[in-house]
């Protein structure tokens, strides 16, 4: 796995209150930001892009 990032869109605060990625060629990894010591999930890549895509259609349009 390459290194983990976090999304531009944590900012400060409760920015720690997300998930961070990690990619490689034929899996993403996704952990706890506060809990980055715990369980780390994998997903191919087609599942995840499909999580996210799904995510995306659930939540609507921006306001």
């Amino acid at each position: 796995m390459t290194a983990w990032r976090r999304s531009s869109h944590s900012g400060e605060g409760d920015g720690n209150n997300c998930v961070e990625i990690a990619a490689s060629p034929t899996r993403v990894a996704v952990r706890d930001s506060k809990a980055s010591g715990r369980a780390v999930l994998t997903f191919s890549g087609t599942a995840f892009t499909e999580f996210v895509n799904a995510l995306k259609e659930s939540a609507g349009p921006p306001a």
